[in-house]
């Protein structure tokens, strides 16, 4: 990345660092614990290993729906590289380059990687829909915080499902070799015009692809993707109950799967300190003063830093080389003549 996109990461989780410290300095002082029991600490571990393993299953099964041999260690280090990339680029962008790059060193052809990664994506938007409709039914009573369970995510999803869409009726369109009136209009010509026939032809190559998946691989990605997603429920709830502590369930489990699919669209790498202001402001008076501190601490290590760590550790250099690339591409397509 460039001095300015480093500088603007090391700002943002400042801001991460500093809200977090404000927060629990100020409720340590207050009474509240910063530890939590070993039992605690088992479930929330218990939880991580069983969203990270699922999530790389779903990207084998993915792979071998659409006839791509990929292996369970490949599919680990592309999990964990992409949640590192996403952990230092504004919005998650570095997560899917980050995936790619791993695919491509394993030796996974250009297209089989993009109809990976579509595919993940894809049961990403399906599984969320599908655990909101359970809980929406489990929790019908929940109030505010199941409405806006079903906003954040349920725009996530909408999002992601949209790409899809428009994928698929790009991949119906030919592309000339010219650029059209309306490209021309808006800078796409010259070499830009032939790095987004690229694209097209990417797109159409990988649609083609996914219409051809064994289902039999499909149904059992979309499982691991809802247990994957179930999984980031329960963090806080073995945070919380598994430290003794009596607290509701709905608010415990439906406000952090809010607060981790909101924290995508903010474009401060980590939320730039938005994820610890909306957890004080939902969850402080559930949580309750005596354990606050720690519930913030731990939550955030166990959704977030750890998954810094681990991808640092299995593929922390690939994932930036990745969003080195990816950067690269953007400045030579931006000083690309008309």
């Amino acid at each position: 990345m460039t001095w300015k996109r480093w500088a603007f990461t090391a700002a943002s989780f400042a801001a991460v660092i500093g809200v977090s410290a404000y927060f629990i300095i100020g409720w340590w002082r207050a009474g509240s614990t910063i530890t939590l029991p070993a039992t605690a600490h088992f479930l929330a571990a218990l939880a991580v290993i069983t969203e990270i393993v699922s999530r790389s299953w779903k990207i084998t099964w993915s792979a071998k729906a659409a006839g791509i041999d990929l292996d369970f260690v490949t599919a680990l280090r592309t999990t964990l590289a992409g949640d590192f990339g996403a952990s230092i680029t504004p919005a998650r962008s570095g997560a899917e380059p980050a995936r790619f790059l791993v695919l491509a060193e394993a030796g996974v052809p250009t297209s089989s990687a993009l109809v990976v990664l579509f595919a993940e994506l894809f049961l990403e938007a399906l599984s969320l829909a599908t655990v909101v409709i359970i809980v929406a039914i489990v929790f019908r009573h929940a109030g505010v915080v199941l409405g806006a369970l079903v906003g954040v995510v349920g725009a996530y999803a909408g999002f992601v499902l949209g790409i899809a869409i428009t994928a698929v009726v790009l991949s119906r369109r030919h592309v000339n070799d010219a650029p059209p009136r309306w490209a021309r209009r808006i800078g796409l010509g010259g070499k830009r015009w032939l790095v987004i026939q690229r694209w097209f032809a990417q797109v159409r190559t990988t649609v083609d692809s996914v219409k051809h998946i064994d289902l039999r691989y499909a149904a059992g990605s979309y499982f691991m993707s809802v247990i994957h997603v179930a999984m980031r429920l329960c963090v806080l709830p073995a945070l919380v109950l598994g430290a003794g502590a009596h607290a509701p369930l709905a608010p415990l489990a439906l406000w952090p799967l809010g607060l981790l699919y909101g924290a995508a669209i903010v474009p401060a790498p980590g939320g730039g300190g938005a994820v610890e202001l909306a957890f004080r402001a939902a969850l402080a008076g559930v949580i309750g003063n005596s354990l606050f501190a720690a519930a913030l601490l731990w939550w955030r290590f166990y959704t977030f830093y750890i998954y810094i760590l681990l991808g640092a550790i299995v593929a922390g250099n690939t994932a930036l080389r990745a969003v080195r690339k990816t950067v690269e591409m953007e400045e030579e397509f931006e000083e690309a003549p008309g």
